[in-house]
């Protein structure tokens, strides 16, 4: 091996040893770096061990690198954040906290028809999974009077917190109430009805019908509805037209509140927020942007919150509540973005991808896919079983054909007659991509499915 690497052997990758295995197979590949979309990998083991690949990222890093690898703006503000801004908690007024959030929520600012200053405050978290922790402490903590620590007059008996069939919201312990999939949550630790305690319930996902008539019959015990404007995990479901502005209504007849989790679908869809259709934003009582928000470079994530919602004094404090430097990077990222207009050029680009997904894949390779769904620029194409069953081969061989992509559980078995959903690829590239890489991205998973089909005949 070259380029400078300690490593003289394969065997050598420490980290093939000291890394917890959190998948049980972990792919033979290692990285050796990336820049824009492509990534340096080599071949760990086998026939080929040793031989590198250039390896197209289609999936933007669990979909948190919007800008790629190598951001020059990115790199720019970390340089100048760890020299010039600080470290401050919270409780000190932060320069660089004060001019991401002007940037994003003064009158004129990026997000302010979505999020009204006057109307709405922020925090920040660590992750995803604690943004999602966060916002539904916020709706428990809606019950309550904070003072004398007792449920808040009329509000003691909503009990019932509203999550879908499919959905994915983070692994960590006061989520695993949301995710209805027994692989995730058996013997692990759940949330039982107890005196100011909580019940999940999960109706399917964009089915009018059944949002309705749970509201009909629950209304006045519903707390809060947990909804994902696009199902990740579920396999890139799109709901239908109206659909989520309809259970927004039926939020704000019953009076529940309604937290978006926007981790996975902040700046993907053809603009900031999923939460929008034809009529504009759809207004939420919470709403948890992350992945993307961090720029690749870091994990973090931001709350954004109706003022009324708040928590119990210290009771929420964190150690990465926007600090500095995530502030730095988050503006320069965003500022950039902005300039370059590249949440408006990726509806383009989503759409383009959209039609080769459908006519390269879907068409041609009908033993290998299903459908291909998608919004913005995240797409999903869903396997057939016989791929399912091989996953781990499928994805190698797709990586050798020079292109990575990250596979979705699927939503498996649904209530109400829907049919069983398979686990799904997901295509959802960094925006920076222009047309000819989208091309480059399906011509390589169109040659690695036909790789596949030759090797698995």
């Amino acid at each position: 091996m070259t380029h400078g690497h300690d490593s003289e052997t394969i065997e050598s990758w420490f980290d093939r040893t000291m890394h917890m295995d959190q998948y049980g197979t972990r792919l033979p590949f290692g990285s050796l770096g990336a820049k824009g979309l492509t990534h340096r990998f080599v071949e760990l083991s086998g026939a080929d061990r040793g031989r590198e690949l250039n390896v197209l990222d289609a999936s933007g890093g669990y979909a948190s690198a919007c800008l790629g690898a190598g951001s020059p703006v990115v790199g720019a503000a970390l340089s100048r954040a760890v020299q010039e801004a600080g470290y401050v908690t919270d409780e000190i007024h932060s320069w660089e906290r004060s001019k991401l959030l002007e940037l994003l929520f003064r009158e004129d600012g990026l997000w302010a028809e979505q999020f009204p200053a006057g109307e709405y405050h922020v925090a920040g978290r660590n992750s995803g999974s604690e943004g999602m922790e966060m916002a539904l402490r916020l709706a428990l903590e809606s019950r309550f009077d904070h003072r004398r620590l007792r449920p808040a007059e009329g509000r003691g008996h909503r009990d019932i917190v509203l999550a879908f069939e499919g959905a994915w919201h983070g692994w960590t312990g006061g989520l695993l109430p949301l995710l209805n999939k027994r692989h995730y949550r058996i013997g692990l630790p759940s949330v039982a009805p107890e005196p100011y305690g909580f019940t999940v319930r999960h109706i399917p996902f964009g089915q009018f019908d059944a949002a309705r008539e749970f509201f009909a019959r629950h209304g006045d015990r519903v707390l809060a509805v947990v909804i994902e404007p696009v199902q990740g995990d579920a396999g890139i479901i799109v709901p239908p037209a109206g659909y989520l502005r309809e259970v927004a209504r039926l939020c704000t007849d019953s009076g529940a509140l309604l937290v978006a989790d926007e981790v996975l679908t902040f700046a993907k869809t053809g603009q900031f927020f999923g939460m929008a259709d034809e009529n504009g934003p759809i207004p939420t009582d919470v709403s948890v942007v992350g992945k993307s928000l961090g720029m690749g470079v870091l994990s973090t994530s931001m709350v954004i919150a109706r003022r009324n919602l708040t928590v119990r004094a210290t009771g929420a404090i964190s150690t990465s509540d926007l600090r500095p430097l995530t502030c730095a990077v988050i503006r320069a990222g965003l500022e950039h973005i902005q300039a370059e207009g590249m949440v408006e050029k990726s509806r383009g680009l989503g759409e383009h991808v959209a039609k080769r997904l459908d006519e390269e894949l879907v068409t041609v390779f009908p033993e290998l896919y299903t459908e291909s769904r998608g919004s913005g620029v995240m797409h999903g194409v869903e396997l057939t079983q016989r791929v399912a069953d091989r996953l781990g081969e499928f994805r190698e061989t797709m990586i050798r054909s020079g292109v990575f992509v990250e596979f979705m559980g699927g939503a498996g078995r649904r209530s109400g007659g829907l049919r069983y959903i398979f686990p799904t690829m997901r295509v959802a590239p960094p925006i920076i991509s222009t047309l000819a890489d989208a091309d480059a991205i399906v011509e390589r998973l169109a040659a690695g499915s036909r790789s596949f089909l030759e090797v698995s005949a």
